[in-house]
């Protein structure tokens, strides 16, 4: 029966613990600025190495050649 009560009475403090800490990482993940690359873009993920938009795909016989040949 007392762990019951307790645990009652401390269900208010955990969850005002939460709030806060939920409000304090907002704050703390916002403050960061975004990195900007020049000319004042935000930075982007290039995938390829190298790729430029308007880029055609490798000729056929560019293949890595340290692929098996019975790999699926």
């Amino acid at each position: 029966m007392v762990v019951i009560v307790v645990a009652l009475l401390l269900l208010p403090a955990q969850g005002a613990l939460l709030y806060a800490m939920d409000r304090l990482e907002d704050r703390v993940l916002n403050a960061a600025p975004t990195p900007m690359a020049r000319h004042g873009r935000p930075r982007h993920l290039r995938l390829v190495k190298g790729a430029k938009a308007g880029a055609t795909a490798a000729p056929e016989g560019a293949r890595r050649s340290d692929r098996r040949p019975d790999a699926a």
